[in-house]
């Protein structure tokens, strides 16, 4: 490039760079706006490729130890390794056969006389409660003693409850097809028993399942919920046959429940999945006892007729109460889908025991030139084998992102509080979409607060807090960048609309399921008042760094095909099994990105799923390697609070510092839903398709020993033709490269 167009390109970023750090509200403002200059012409002197060493340690002088600190040690974590997929013992996940598609709200408001056959309001998001078995005893024999409650000062949906005290049996509101008759509520129902410690006294209210627009567009516009009109476009809501299929479901799950003699608690959504938990308290189907699950297992093992657990007298062991409902329910052809609730975790791995500390650098901005996975492909000074190529789209396309574009997180959460994001722009009003008290860890259940409280579980070999999320959304670019604290983000303008589905321990399929759905604007969560809360930011893309060693369960399939459908791309991690991606999900899913792991060379790194799923190679750090010489792991460097840190001006060590290193293809994944980002900010005119498309036709091409490993080390790979114990693990169709895309006009 010619030193005159380093100077053109400079002064036009120059510009860009300071209006970025003066829209960064904080209380440190001033102080950042008074260095800004030096700090924007060291970042955009390593842009145009100028060598500015010399001035490393007075950058570093510059900003304040906790702009430049980092995690100078890897935590110390087991890796799980458990092959057995885990799940919520007693929850399960079904959705009925033949239900009627759900319609775009945009199409109601057009066309108001479609209102009379759809259902607006919570009716269709509600909940039944079979709160012990001798109460669902005369459930069967009395369905008057079933009654519908409104709770508006609860964080749950609607409520049925089976109350034995009911005995006014009322109309029922749906009568094409047979359903559970709803009763009026009595004040005496013991409330707290049912919704979790909420206290308030239930009230009464009735609501038609049906509603008929008036003639006029002002008065539609009225009646129907104050969506933006971007929401507008991708909700979705019920027509009155799907509300019919459920109630004729749920009637099914407690006669299944009776049978095999457990209370349940039942969940619908307008979205068509269901949830059912079983067990002997339906609110904590998970509260066994080691001995008794271990009975549960050995009877499984054994072999079980279902038919001899319903004849006997006592209440069957969870486990086998469990596979015997998931296999009448399935018997009975009522439904889609009937499978377990399967437990997900993130894709982050980490090294057991040992601390690393990586010798002193001196970056250009704070800590940037140790983010090797944003430099230019290549092996001169500045770049990286492994690298993305971020630096050249930043450079060669003048565009770091836009607002107008959405990626939303479903992870962990969000430390809202971390310094480099709790007064970053780009962070958007989220969700906090974790149904399960012991699994949220913030002492509440969903809300509209999706911070990240902490996912310590000795049990399954996480030691240390992994903030996971915070993590991966600072590669996308939650965090402000350019702004002269820690790291840079993939994306430094992009709206992040972070979602907690996982918490302590892992997190929920039908959780994960409805916070892909919430993402996608297409359905809506409810407040403590009971009213909706459409995600006002639907996401054009939707990273999922998080995995289950099982093929595709058919409920998360559900429910990414019902958001790419509305023109959604869906970004998944391959995960970190080293097995073919065939046997992991969202990887091994249809419709989605997957995204392998690559090192600082630009090879598979070991930990890495492979197979023909995957779609590209994107670095995911490898912690065990140093190619680059720096004296640092070459992790993926990002946000999120750490221990035992250093400080890279001076080498002493700092108790806490808020970026760390991390590998696994979590960090992999997000380089692509930012490297989306990008393009679309480029180009919004692109459909899904075409986004995906112009990504992957800007891939460098990988030799084939950039994808090879000992076959004893990777199951079913298939060994290649010079090496016979050397065998091939796909990788994609290239690493990913943003210096190569083309955009066109």
């Amino acid at each position: 490039m010619a030193r005159t167009a380093i100077w053109v390109k400079r002064v036009a970023l120059t510009a860009s760079a300071l209006t970025l750090i003066g829209l960064a509200a904080c209380d440190r403002q001033q102080e950042r706006l008074d260095r800004a200059g030096a700090l924007g012409d060291a970042v955009l002197g390593q842009l145009g490729g100028e060598d500015v060493t010399q001035s490393d340690s007075a950058r570093y002088a510059a900003v304040p130890i906790e702009a430049r600190a980092f995690a100078a040690s890897i935590p110390e974590q087991a890796e799980s390794g458990a092959a057995r997929p885990r799940f919520v013992i007693g929850s399960i996940v079904a959705k009925p056969a033949a239900l009627p598609p759900s319609i775009e709200l945009s199409e109601v408001m057009a066309e108001p006389e479609m209102a009379l056959d759809v259902v607006v309001n919570d009716q269709a998001d509600a909940k039944i409660i079979v709160p012990d078995q001798d109460t669902l005893d005369r459930a069967i024999e009395d369905p008057a003693v079933i009654r519908r409650i409104e709770l508006p000062a609860s964080k749950t949906r609607s409520i049925t409850v089976v109350d034995p005290e009911s005995r006014t049996q009322t109309n029922q509101v749906i009568t094409d097809e047979p359903a559970l008759p709803r009763a009026p509520l009595k004040e005496t129902v013991d409330q707290k028993r049912y919704d979790r410690g909420i206290t308030r006294e239930p009230v009464v209210r009735t609501r038609s399942l049906a509603i008929q627009l008036p003639a006029t567009p002002e008065e539609r516009m009225a009646q129907l919920p104050k969506l933006d009109p971007k929401v507008a476009q991708r909700a979705l809501i019920q027509p009155n046959a799907a509300l019919q299929r459920q109630l004729v479901a749920e009637e099914r799950m407690i006669q299944t429940a009776t049978k095999f003699k457990v209370a349940a608690s039942i969940q619908r959504s307008r979205s068509g999945q269901m949830v059912i938990e079983i067990g002997s308290d339906a609110l904590n189907p998970t509260n066994f006892t080691e001995a008794v699950l271990q009975q549960g297992r050995i009877a499984l093992e054994n072999g079980v007729a279902c038919d001899e657990v319903a004849a006997q007298q006592s209440d069957a062991n969870p486990l086998v109460a469990m596979e015997c409902v998931i296999e009448d329910l399935k018997a009975s052809g009522e439904f889609e889908y009937v499978e377990k609730d399967w437990l997900y975790e993130h894709q982050m791995i980490r090294l057991p025991g040992g601390e690393e500390t990586p010798s002193l650098i001196t970056p250009n901005d704070p800590l940037f030139d140790l983010q090797w996975h944003y430099k230019s492909q290549g092996s001169e000074a500045g770049q990286s084998a492994g690298g993305a190529g971020f630096v050249d789209f930043w450079t060669d396309q003048a565009s770091q992102g836009s607002s107008e574009v959405v990626v939303a997180v479903v992870d962990t959460g969000l430390q809202m509080d971390h310094p480099d994001i709790r007064d970053s722009v780009n962070v958007v009003a989220g969700w906090d979409m974790v149904s399960d008290l012991d699994v949220a860890n913030d002492g509440n259940g969903r809300d509209a607060d999706p911070n990240d409280p902490g996912d310590v579980c000795p049990e399954a070999g996480v030691l240390s807090n992994t903030f996971h999320g915070t993590h991966v959304a600072g590669i996308i670019g939650a965090a402000s960048t350019n702004n002269s604290d820690g790291v840079a983000g993939g994306a430094w303008n992009v709206k992040v609309v972070p979602v907690r589905a996982l918490g302590k321990c892992g997190g929920k399929l039908s959780d994960i399921n409805d916070a892909i759905r919430w993402a996608a604007g297409t359905i809506p969560e409810f407040n403590e008042l009971g009213e909706e809360v459409w995600n006002q930011n639907p996401a054009d893309i939707i990273n999922l760094s998080l995995g289950l060693f099982k093929t595709c369960p058919a409920s998360m399939q559900d429910a990414i095909n019902s958001v790419t459908e509305q023109g959604v791309v869906v970004v998944v991690a391959a995960g970190n099994k080293s097995v073919p991606t065939e046997f992991f999900a969202p990887a091994g899913c249809q419709n989605v990105v997957t995204v392998a792991g690559g090192d600082a060379r630009g090879h598979l790194a070991p930990y890495s799923n492979y197979g023909a799923a995957v779609d590209v190679l994107a670095p995911g750090g490898d912690l065990t390697r140093d190619d680059d010489g720096d004296g640092n792991p070459d992790g993926v460097l990002s946000t999120k609070t750490a221990e035992n840190c250093a400080d890279p001006l001076t080498g002493e060590s700092v108790a806490t510092s808020y970026y760390a290193y991390e590998q696994g293809t979590s960090m992999a994944s997000p380089h692509v839903a930012a490297a989306l980002a990008l393009i679309k900010s480029k180009r919004p005119d692109l459909t899904s398709d075409q986004l995906v498309s112009t990504l992957l036709s800007g891939v460098r091409s990988i030799p084939e020993n950039q994808c090879t490993g000992l076959c004893a080390q990777f199951p079913g790979a298939v060994p290649t033709l010079d090496d016979p114990d050397m065998c091939l693990r796909p990788c994609g169709s290239g690493l990913l490269n943003l210096a190569d895309v083309t955009l066109g006009d």
